[in-house]
């Protein structure tokens, strides 16, 4: 799986974000500054995530960004699917809806298992648990084998 450029910054984003006091608008510029993502595609990206119900926004002196619900209750995953669309698919199409035949019939069921897997890391992270630096121990212990970040 890729991770673009676009779902690592607006991820970073909403992270600013959570870690903002609560009720205190953050300027984009501010994020953009902190996160070292330039400032005309984070403010692309917090058109997406305003769309998506995932941040509300202000304009004027007193303005800017803030989330829309508690950072429990935002996941890694909704954040990614906001600016991306669906985590996991094969030429665009979701994995459960691709027919093989032949000797690559059984390759459906290993796109399905790579999505199902992405989603439950993904969905399991909160902003919260993030910015806390507690994330899930299943998590934190998959990050933590020798052999996950041995490249590849």
């Amino acid at each position: 799986m890729r991770v673009s450029a676009k779902a690592d910054y607006a991820v970073r984003a909403v992270l600013e974000l959570a870690a903002a006091p609560p009720g205190q608008p953050v300027k984009a510029e501010r994020i953009a500054i902190a996160q070292r993502i330039p400032l005309r595609f984070l403010g692309n990206i917090l058109g997406e995530l305003r769309a998506a119900g995932i941040v509300h926004s202000r304009r004027g002196a007193d303005g800017g960004h803030w989330l829309a619900r508690s950072p429990d209750d935002i996941t890694i995953a909704e954040v990614i699917r906001a600016v991306e669309g669906p985590l996991a698919s094969v030429r665009g199409e979701a994995p459960s809806d691709l027919a093989y035949e032949g000797t690559a019939e059984p390759l459906r069921d290993v796109w399905v298992a790579l999505r199902a897997n992405v989603r439950a890391i993904l969905e399991s992270v909160t902003l919260a648990d993030v910015v806390a630096g507690r994330l899930p121990e299943p998590v934190r212990s998959i990050a933590a084998h020798p052999e996950a970040s041995a490249p590849r």
